[in-house]
């Protein structure tokens, strides 16, 4: 079930970036390939802090690796929902002329092309949050680890 929150907060951010690219593309075209790159990299930010907050949370609930929840699926069903909603409503909203500059390819194209671009816009970058945030934990706790392995070491055993 938290894969479908996921998707749905992702599917609007990505609505929200291609309305907001639309209309920078429709008041200045020379700034497309900048604003792009804007749209799509605050889309690919959110993923990756979310990624890694999700990451950090599975790390510290479960200290064994063996133990970590399955978050490549849960982001995988995320991105292709995300993908798929923001495809849909983007090429309604274009095609029924309620907003220029989005939306112009075909009903096909749009679908199949768009749902699997923004899918690995979305899967990738969180799956990358994911691995950094189980890092950041488990490397502190190796770090916990070692300093109460060193205290223990140096307490001196009375004879």
């Amino acid at each position: 079930m938290t894969w479908l929150i996921r998707g749905v907060v992702m599917s609007i951010v990505q609505i929200a970036a291609r309305l907001i690219l639309g209309a920078v593309v429709i008041a200045a075209p020379l700034s497309k390939t900048l604003s792009t790159s804007i749209a799509i990299a605050a889309v690919v930010l959110i993923a990756i802090i979310w990624g890694g907050i999700d990451g950090i949370r599975d790390a510290r609930a479960n200290a064994d690796p063996d133990d970590y929840a399955d978050l490549t699926v849960r982001w995988l069903k995320a991105g292709l929902l995300a993908g798929f909603v923001s495809c849909l409503v983007c090429w309604i909203v274009g095609t029924a002329g309620w907003f220029n500059g989005i939306g112009q390819a075909s009903f096909p194209v749009e679908i199949i092309a768009g749902t699997s671009f923004i899918t690995l816009i979305v899967f990738v970058p969180a799956f990358f949050g994911v691995s950094v945030g189980r890092l950041i934990i488990r490397r502190e706790q190796r770090k916990a680890e070692n300093r109460a392995q060193e205290q223990t070491e140096q307490i001196p055993v009375a004879a």
